[in-house]
């Protein structure tokens, strides 16, 4: 595993224990790590890629065989940890976004050719059962119907967020990619193609904008500013709100997201996971975003712009 100091790369500790795998060596420049403990104590540790590419190496020659390379590493470095996982012949299990620009995705399925190996990211999205449910309807509903969407997505940082590599929209793509490529993937995923995009707002630590879909305009609204959060659920302590209306019907997903990376690896090992071609309109959607210019509050824009 690469980026095993990172907060998502638990939930793969936790799906490769749960689906009976080993770890066989992680990396991080960071060696704030005891939790591999909890799962793999075994496990070799490097905060050296020179030293953990050697490992690599090394376990190769005595006949170590390595399936996956678990991508947890910031944006920026996906692509490079990707190529290094196929070149040293094991596939890529990597975390979204899977990288940061469309071409990127292209070069990558050149790579997955020469090399014969396979990339994967996690969409743990699809696999909710609530997005399954409302796909489904969808799928079955009237083919011309356009639905109606918003989406507001508001998820809390502090001082850190702006420091980090995180706030670096050159390393985290920005706000719509780094917390909002999940939902736009979703909504692709049941709506169907890009057709226009438009941003209302970008702002360090938020963003909002218009989206039209094959079969849905939406209005979207993603925010790192806890003052955004609806009055009374901050006053109850709540620093995250996430609302999705269809046609004005909430759909409320708050709930099963604690084994959904689990069961991407259950379907990765199975031969079923999601892989660049899945990936490719959620990282074309928000580098389109990162890369247009505000238009102000004029059109169809999300409700939530006029009380801020």
């Amino acid at each position: 595993m690469i980026g095993v100091a990172g907060y998502i790369a638990v939930r793969h500790l936790h799906a490769i224990k749960e689906t009976g795998n080993n770890l066989l060596a992680s990396l991080d420049k960071f060696d704030s790590v005891g939790r591999i403990d909890s799962y793999f104590p075994e496990s070799d540790f490097f905060v050296e890629f020179e030293r953990f590419d050697r490992h690599f190496d090394k376990l190769k020659r005595t006949g170590t065989r390595i399936d996956y390379v678990s991508i947890c590493s910031p944006n920026y470095l996906h692509d490079s940890h990707i190529r290094f996982a196929l070149r040293h012949q094991a596939d890529a299990i990597c975390e979204k976004p899977i990288v940061l620009n469309p071409w990127n995705v292209e070069a990558l399925q050149q790579i997955e050719k020469e090399t014969g190996r396979r990339i994967y990211t996690v969409l743990q999205l699809r696999l909710h059962p609530k997005i399954i449910e409302l796909r489904e309807r969808i799928k079955n509903g009237p083919k011309d119907k356009i639905y109606d969407i918003d989406l507001t997505y508001i998820t809390s940082r502090g001082n850190w967020y702006y420091i980090s590599w995180k706030g670096d929209i050159q390393k985290s793509g920005g706000i719509a990619t780094n917390i909002g490529i999940h939902f736009f993937d979703m909504l692709g995923w049941i709506f169907g193609e890009s057709k226009k995009s438009i941003v209302h707002v970008s702002e360090h630590n938020k963003t909002a904008g218009f989206l039209e879909l094959e079969n849905a305009r939406v209005r979207w609204f993603l925010s790192l500013d806890c003052n955004d959060i609806p009055t009374d659920l901050l006053k109850a302590g709540k620093r995250t709100y996430r609302s999705i209306t269809v046609d004005g019907e909430e759909l409320e997903f708050s709930e099963g997201f604690t084994e959904l990376h689990t069961d991407s690896y259950r379907d990765i090992l199975a031969g079923r996971g999601f892989g660049l071609k899945d990936a490719f309109q959620s990282v074309e959607t928000a580098y389109t975003l990162r890369n247009s210019k505000p238009v102000g509050l004029q059109g169809d824009y999300h409700p939530l712009l006029k009380t801020i």
